[in-house]
């Protein structure tokens, strides 16, 4: 490439630019994501260089917080570290942090930053159990420890390109994904896949595996999985065949995500903050530029997200809200309608259409504070009381002609021929008055179209009853006299002379 000539960087990015004799390069410096870690309390760790700092959310106090302003924290300095931190990861119970950094990793106290552990290793990943955790010393050895304590080391059957923690093991290989046990390293199950990121529930029912393209939630059949190692029944080279079912795929980027419940949070390749539950996927905001998942505090009703500059938002979402879908996704309606007064009136409509698409339009119609959404489920559930009196809150003939059509359905037609007066739909009147054979509605609307000037349907209205000299008065009265004299030619012969005259 010979003598380089010039160099610049791009604002706000790791990308920089090479110019040489012989043409240009572009290099990326570092990693896009900063080192940074939140704990269940809300207290945040991150490296600035080599220096370990630390701000506390609760410091804050009672200061208003908007959805995506940066958030005024108090940064203590807590110290330097021995290696340059690429990453930093909080155990589950938040009572002690990994850095690692340059094929090495130290296992702090996350309160003094004390140094518990230290060693070798390519990647790092703790286990839903706080005290166990695993390296990956090599692309072909996995070591796990509990206590600090070395307790296994395992060869992968095809290699381990990369590690991922939980409440199974994950190992990523040329393969695919595999996914270990972690009291024994015994193969849970292995499936073609390369994955990019893996996230667990909680509870470890439900799991997502992002990928470069999309990302898919699975749920773990940990009962299925126990039988099948009592019995060895269904158990394959692949491992254990029913130890997941597929409960969807998205196509999305996730860039970084947790778990609440059973809903997903994740932050998008094309800067959103969504959360998935029940095939359905809501957004919460746009983010104008790339951030990463903090954590949720569910006493605050609020999400804490960073960039890489180590500035903190934070975007609301209500527990209760979570809560409530978690329930209803383990149909679980005794504790959902424990929580159903906890989330807010303004609220409740967005939970209605979740109940709507998951099947259960009944409870969506009570829970639904939106005259419209209710009105529409209304008309689906053939509820005519409630429909109607939501019709005559709404005062819309487009109502009015809907519940109409349901009420005509359902074979009650003194409804519906109230619903048709309402809208002012002559002729659906004039239908059903002549399907059910009924001559005083024919003689009333007869009389009501021609008040309102609706000349067609009280002239069949009239002919239907046989009263000829109306319909011929009418005709004359619109200036339809050709008509007129044909009908008078036809059916009053006494009246031709005069009508012929008027014509």
């Amino acid at each position: 490439m010979e003598r380089v000539w010039c160099v610049a960087s791009l604002r706000g990015s790791n990308n920089v630019a090479l110019g040489y004799d012989e043409g240009s390069i572009i290099v990326k410096l570092g990693r896009e994501e900063p080192a940074m870690s939140m704990d269940a309390n809300g207290k945040i760790i991150w490296a600035k260089h080599s220096e370990i700092q630390q701000a506390n959310l609760k410091a804050m106090g009672d200061t208003e917080i908007k959805d995506g302003e940066r958030l005024p924290l108090a940064v203590k300095d807590m110290g330097s570290c021995e290696i340059y931190p690429q990453t930093i990861q909080h155990n589950p119970n938040g009572r002690f942090v990994v850095v690692c950094g340059d094929g090495e990793y130290i296992i702090y106290t996350a309160m003094a930053l004390r140094n518990k552990s230290f060693g070798s290793a390519q990647e790092f990943a703790w286990a839903h159990d706080s005290s166990e955790y695993a390296i990956r010393e090599s692309n072909s050895s996995v070591k796990i420890f509990k206590n600090f304590k070395e307790k296994k080391s395992f060869k992968p059957d095809f290699g381990a390109e990369g590690i991922y923690g939980g409440f199974l093991l994950g190992v990523r290989s040329v393969n695919g994904l595999a996914f270990y046990d972690w009291e024994n390293t015994e193969l849970i199950r292995r499936i073609e896949i390369q994955p990019k990121h893996i996230f667990w529930s909680d509870s470890g029912e439900l799991v997502c595996i992002a990928t470069e393209e999309s990302f898919f939630i699975l749920k773990y059949l940990s009962e299925k999985v126990a039988t099948a190692q009592d019995t060895h029944e269904g158990v394959t080279e692949d491992g254990i065949e029913d130890a997941f079912e597929v409960l969807g795929e998205i196509q999305e980027i996730v860039k970084t995500g947790l778990w609440v419940g059973d809903c997903f949070i994740y932050t998008s390749s094309v800067n959103r903050l969504n959360y998935y539950v029940g095939g359905e996927i809501v957004t919460i905001a746009h983010l104008d530029r790339t951030m990463y998942l903090l954590g949720y505090i569910p006493k605050d009703n609020r999400l804490y997200l960073g960039d890489k500059e180590l500035n903190i938002v934070s975007y609301s979402l209500l527990v209760s809200v979570l809560e409530y879908q978690t329930a209803v996704m383990r149909r679980d309606f005794s504790m959902a309608d424990k929580v159903l007064p906890t989330i807010p009136k303004e609220q409740r409509t967005r939970v209605a259409h979740f109940l709507e698409k998951q099947g259960f339009k009944q409870q969506a119609l009570a829970v639904s504070t939106d005259p419209e959404h209710r009105f529409e489920l209304a008309l689906q559930l053939g509820e005519l009381k409630i429909a109607y009196q939501l019709a005559l809150e709404a005062e819309s003939e487009q109502k009015w002609k809907q519940l109409a059509e349901l009420a005509i359905n359902k074979c009650q037609f003194g409804l519906a021929q109230e619903c048709l007066h309402h809208a002012q739909d002559y002729g659906g009147l004039l239908l059903l008055a002549t399907a059910s054979g009924n001559t005083s509605m024919v003689n009333k609307l007869a009389e009501g179209a021609e008040k309102d000037g609706k000349n067609n349907v009280a002239f069949m209205s009239y002919f239907l009853q046989g009263e000829l000299d109306h319909c011929l008065e009418l005709l004359i009265k619109t200036g339809r006299l050709p008509e007129a004299a044909f009908l008078a030619r036809t059916y009053l012969p006494s009246q031709v002379s005069r009508v012929v005259k008027l014509w």
